[in-house]
């Protein structure tokens, strides 16, 4: 088994859902790409402007078909802080997909530091 330790970031420069980091799905290559699965250690926002701004979070779950689940529902971050949305790890497995979306544009920061075990 291989970890591979990665950071994720994302502008959200408008109001659009957007992907934060999908986990990779074993395929048949070559060479093969094994089953990954993923902890993500540490979600922190930044909200650099000045006023509040709502987040929405919610991770894609493949094992349910796949089904939203929400982590965050209209999560507020006043401004010009920092936050860290995770108190433990979160476990994501093959062709999970953990996705955001921000109440205004140009104003949140999100990054996700995470570790891949294939």
């Amino acid at each position: 088994m291989a970890d591979r330790y990665l950071n994720k970031s994302v502008d959200f420069i408008n109001t659009n859902e957007t992907n934060i980091y999908t986990v990779p799905t074993s395929q048949l290559s070559s060479p093969p790409i094994p089953p990954t699965v993923t902890i993500v250690k540490s979600l922190l926002v930044c909200n650099d402007s000045g006023g509040s701004v709502n987040l929405d979070v919610k991770i894609a779950d493949q094992s349910l078909g796949p089904a939203d689940i929400v982590m965050y529902k209209a999560k507020a971050v006043a401004s010009n802080t920092t936050l860290e949305l995770l108190t433990n790890p979160l476990v994501l497995e093959e062709g999970d997909v953990l996705k955001a979306t921000a109440s205004g544009a140009n104003a949140l920061h999100v990054i996700c530091s995470l570790v891949e075990i294939t």
